[in-house]
């Protein structure tokens, strides 16, 4: 029998432990343990929840990884066209981790309407394209489908519709310079709105959506020639290898690029989300384990006669600080069990309802709060936050040592 941890239970369920001295401080110790884990799983699944919204709506619009013609284009538009005949389309089969390849082409223009004007991005997509990501930019109408025959379907975003005060189903015309010779008559073409979204970046808003055989033909291109591909992967994490993978295994006449260079201040940004949550842990736990050396040294005091009777018995001072480590333990125990019904709790209601949102959403690219639950990391958070408080304990349990036991049996 494991006699320190009999002590320790018997001291737990003991009725003159819910009545003593130390019953307030325990329970503010119980208290700040679970405030803390509350906070602590806010700050991890706020901070990861935004950090992943935010690359996903940057890869919807141009994929994770960027195939494109070897030249100096800086620019979005597409100027040289690229055979769709290669060995990596329409699967990628060179390399694994790769999700989805789909063929673009970009060209920009003018949308003129009876009262005003506005310069857009045509994306040019065809039936290989991925809207996953934008069903849940959607907030009018539909998305545009252009399995059938070529027609003038299009997507276009909430900020372009309320400056050219358009809706689901109003017509406009769009301008297109000629590639070579901008002198010579633009491209005329006429197109019906059919969908509305909304991604949050006033710079990815500027696309209109259109079917890529309307840039095919202005750009007088060949049925099977592109602007660029856009490659997608399983593991977001392994961007920068397989970036260099995919590089290695293209034709010398192509380039890649992935997201994280291409917007390289916004992944800098969110990168500092990383330091901001380890700060928040960092004081959480200190606060906790504050708290739980206050708890235990009123718990020796308390107990300062017992100690000295087990210690005139012949209990050796580490057996003795055991017993009070096995509570320390216990206690810690009910607070992470509090702090993780009331914070998981939170967290699951947030990410259902989205309750609380963002009082500046253009600061942050998103209207609500949302989380992101990583069930590994909550069980990795809870062992460290018992493990750390565990040692910051070790040192105020050896006061134990220094009890003699002639003066324990006397203290009143």
């Amino acid at each position: 029998m494991n006699l320190e941890l009999f002590i320790a239970k018997r001291l737990i369920t003991g009725k003159e432990h819910k009545i003593s001295i130390s019953a307030p401080i325990i329970k503010i110790a119980i208290a700040a343990i679970a405030i803390g884990l509350v906070m602590m799983l806010i700050a991890i699944a706020t901070g990861v929840g935004l950090k992943y919204k935010i690359r996903e709506k940057v890869s919807a619009f141009h994929g994770h990884i960027q195939i494109s013609n070897y030249d100096n284009n800086a620019s979005e538009v597409s100027v040289a066209p690229i055979s769709i005949k290669q060995d990596f389309y329409p699967e990628f089969k060179d390399v694994e981790g790769v999700d989805h390849v789909q063929a673009v082409a970009t060209k920009g223009g003018i949308i003129r309407t009876e009262d005003t004007f506005e310069g857009m991005l045509a994306k040019g997509v065809g039936t290989d394209y991925n809207w996953h990501f934008f069903e849940e930019f959607l907030v009018d109408g539909q998305l545009p489908d252009y399995t059938g025959k070529l027609n003038d379907e299009v997507l276009i975003s909430k900020l372009l519709a309320n400056k050219l005060q358009l809706g689901v189903g109003d017509s406009f015309f769009s301008f297109f310079l000629k590639d070579g010779d901008p002198s010579r008559v633009p491209n005329n073409r006429k197109f019906s709105i059919v969908g509305i979204y909304e991604s949050g970046f006033d710079e990815l808003d500027t696309y209109v959506f259109i079917d890529i055989r309307h840039i095919q033909r202005m750009n007088k291109w060949k049925n099977d020639e592109v602007g660029n591909f856009e490659v997608f992967l399983e593991n977001f994490d392994e961007l920068e290898a397989k970036s260099n993978e995919i590089y290695g295994k293209t034709l010398s006449n192509l380039d890649t690029q992935n997201i994280k260079s291409k917007y390289f201040r916004i992944f800098e940004w969110i990168g500092l989300f990383d330091f901001n949550i380890a700060l928040i842990i960092g004081i959480m736990i200190i606060v906790g384990g504050i708290n739980m050396i206050t708890a235990l040294l009123v718990l020796i005091l308390e107990r300062t006669q017992m100690i000295g009777v087990l210690k005139a018995l012949g209990s050796e001072n580490w057996s003795i600080r055991k017993v009070f480590l096995y509570n320390a333990t216990y206690l810690i125990t009910i607070g992470l069990l509090w702090g993780n019904g009331l914070g998981l709790g939170l967290l699951f209601l947030q990410n259902k309802y989205k309750w609380f949102k963002f009082p500046n959403p253009e600061e942050y690219y998103i209207e609500y709060i949302p989380v992101h639950i990583d069930i590994p990391t909550v069980l990795l958070l809870n062992l460290g936050v018992m493990l750390l408080c565990l040692l910051m304990l070790l040192l105020p349990s050896y006061i134990i040592t220094k009890i003699s036991p002639v003066k324990a049996i006397k203290f009143e």
